[in-house]
Order: structure tokens, then sequence, then C-alpha cells
């Protein structure tokens, strides 16, 4: 007999949307969205309500579009700090449950209740409670998927949105999972799909029944991968909330919604993607003594390029020009760009790394340090766009 374990995804439905409606209850009488730019045409929906998406508003298209499916939307820009702290809330009524809780985004988290079912329940159970306890304490909604590994309780919480739960059992699954397409299976992107389809593998269902030899000498072992997963094999664990396995690395990327050309427009974005990385380097406590730029052309032509750090740093500042040298360094002036990936690498403990190079550091490094500090606690109070540094 199998001993399986009980898996829960919990996803926060329309997050970001959600939040900005708590933040202002007068949003949602309304069709809106969050977006990247409200002021440009070629900004991108992040998130939507339910009042948009009946108008056809889908996330990842461009504002023009979303305008002209629903000329009357409303469209305001992410509230950063507030994301964070809901997100945060979320995971604290899931570890009234259990503290087998990982974050897997800032919307969504594996639970493994395996250990709580004497406790409070069979899967649904606590499903259901979890979305009665977030709703009521925090006024958001979740869908919330119920199975037996982690594959097919993300595909569970997908299934039925908003604020469902849906249990996905060694005895259903082929009735529920198999009619779906093969792109809801993750590691399934377009190129890999586009293989699949030569193979006439449109669902989930025929990529389970597809020969996996075959899948493994077009696919690699990605192809023996999503087999097993497909067939409801996937033996990946759950990591406690209070895990503190330290990164590798910690990087941030963006595709653009046009091609960058103008030197202006790319620090511009750089600069954020800098920022994001710096700061969850200080969040953990961490200094970074590498930093790696990867470029990618509207040709999907890619180039990688590293670089040592004089001295190890969690500045902003310093990652910042870090990566500009590098650009300038291995990519023509006016070529364009799609996609940009910043990644500090090296990773050491900021205490340890300060108290090592204390003797060399000078008082203008102290006053970055206190001046970054500074402006990391203004965001953590009034969100993150509340104060930012110059891109010149």
């Amino acid at each position: 007999m199998i001993n399986d374990r009980t898996i829960l995804h919990v996803d926060c439905n329309a997050f970001f949307a959600s939040v900005e409606c708590l933040l202002d209850p007068r949003l949602d009488e309304s069709p809106m969205a969050v977006c990247g730019d409200p002021a440009s045409r070629h900004g991108i929906i992040l998130a939507k309500n339910e009042k948009a998406k009946k108008f056809g508003v889908v996330t990842a298209e461009t504002i023009w579009q979303a305008k002209r499916k629903c000329p009357q939307i409303v469209l305001v820009p992410p509230t950063r700090g507030a994301y964070d702290k809901y997100s945060r809330l979320c995971n604290e009524i899931y570890l009234q449950f259990t503290d087998c809780v990982e974050q897997f985004s800032i919307d969504e988290s594996y639970l493994d209740v395996t250990g709580s079912l004497h406790l409070f329940g069979d899967g649904r159970v606590i499903a259901d409670a979890i979305r009665r306890t977030v709703r009521e304490e925090l006024g958001l909604t979740v869908s919330v998927g119920v199975s037996f590994n982690k594959t097919f309780a993300k595909l569970g919480s997908d299934y039925k949105k908003p604020n469902a739960t849906t249990v996905i059992t060694r005895e259903n699954y082929k009735e529920i999972v198999w009619p779906l397409p093969v792109t809801a299976l993750m590691f399934v992107g377009k190129k890999t799909s586009d293989i699949l389809t030569m193979f006439n593998i449109k669902t989930i269902g025929s990529l389970a029944q597809f020969d996996r030899e075959t899948l493994i000498r077009r696919l690699g072992q990605l192809g023996g991968q999503i087999h097993d997963h497909a067939n409801g094999l996937d033996g990946s664990s759950v990591a406690s909330f209070y895990d503190e396995e330290k990164p590798k690395s910690i990087g941030n990327g963006e595709t653009f919604e046009y091609d960058v050309t103008d030197w202006e427009d790319l620090k511009t974005r750089v600069l954020a993607l800098c920022e994001s990385v710096g700061w969850r380097l200080r969040r953990q406590n961490l200094k970074c003594r590498c930093l790696q730029v990867s470029i990618k052309d509207p040709k999907f032509q890619t180039i990688n390029r590293q670089k040592m750090l004089e001295r190890p740093t969690n500045l902003t500042r310093d990652i910042y020009q870090a990566a500009l040298e590098l650009i300038q360094a291995n990519w023509s002036s006016g070529k364009p760009i799609r996609l940009v990936t910043i990644t500090a690498s090296k990773l050491g403990e900021a205490d340890t790394v300060v108290s090592q190079i204390s003797l060399f550091s000078d008082t203008s490094e102290r006053k970055q340090e206190a001046i970054q500090n500074a402006v990391d606690r203004v965001r953590e109070k009034y969100g993150r766009k509340s104060i930012g540094f110059g891109s010149g």
C-alpha cells in the first residue's frame, strides 16, 4: 500500500490587483489592472481584477491591447512594499497548519500537511480552512490544489479559480489532469511545446502515454522528467519554512515588451534590476564578489559576461556600475536588446565580509552603506516606489 503525502499548492488570486483593491476599495468598483507604466502604451498588464477579466484582459498583454478591449479600465502602478507585506501575512497563516511551507513565488506556496492530518482533517478540509482564514483575516482569496505530489497540486490550484479547492488523487488524476494542454505542465515552454507538437503531443495525457525513451533522445533529461510528471511521478519534497540554506546566487531579469536600443532607456531598466538584486542581498545579509550580466537579442542569441568586483558589496550603486561596465564592454551601442538578467554570485555573509575588509573600507563606503540602509527602511515603511536612485 502506498503511503502518499498530502501536498497543497496555494495560489493567491489576482494577487497584485487584489492587494491594490484592499489599499483602495474604490478600485474594485470597476475593471482595473496593475501595470508597469500607466503612462506608456508599451507597458504590460501585471494583474487584473475579475471585472477586467470578463472583458478579456489578460496578464502580460500591452496596455494598449487592454484598453482596446476595455476602454474604461482603471490602471495603477504596482505598490511593491504592500505585496511583500501581504505575501508574508499569507505565509504566516499557512504556518498555522504546518511548518513545511515552501514559498514558490510572491503569491504561491507549497505546503506538506501530511503530518497535520490528525490535527486538522484531510487535505480538502485543510485547504478550505486556509481559504476561509485568508479571506476573513486578510480580505484576499486563494485557490488551492490538493494532491499526492507538487506537480499535481500546482495543476489543481490552476484548475478552478477564484477561491476554489481542487483535489487530485491517484483515482481521478487521469480524468482531471490528462485532458489539460501540455503547456500547463511546469518546464514545458514554447520551445519544448513546439517539439512535442511534432510528435502530436498536445495534452498531458498524450505526453504520459508517449514513449519515454524517445522523449529523452529528443529532449534529454527534461524529456524523462516531464513524462514522469505527466504520470504522477514527482518525488520532490516541500522544504521547511525554517530552512536556512543560503542561495549560491541572486539574480533578476526582465524580458522587455519591445526591443530596447536607447542607452538611457536601457540604463533605467538595468538600474531597476540592480536595485532588486541589491535589496535581496541586503535582506539576506549577503554580499557578492562577482557580477554576471546576460543579454539576449530579438533573435534569442545570448551572451553571458561576468567580472570579479574590487570588494564584496550589496550596494545598488556598485552592482549598477559593474553591470553598465559589462554591457558597454560587450554589447554594441544601439544594438537591440530584448532581455537582460543581472546575477550576483560568490556570496558571503555580510557581517563576516565587513570584518575582513574593514581595514580597507573608506569613510565614503561606510556612508554609502548608511544611505542604502536608510533607503531600505523608507521603502519597507512606505513601499518600493517611495524613494529611489537616479540612473545617471
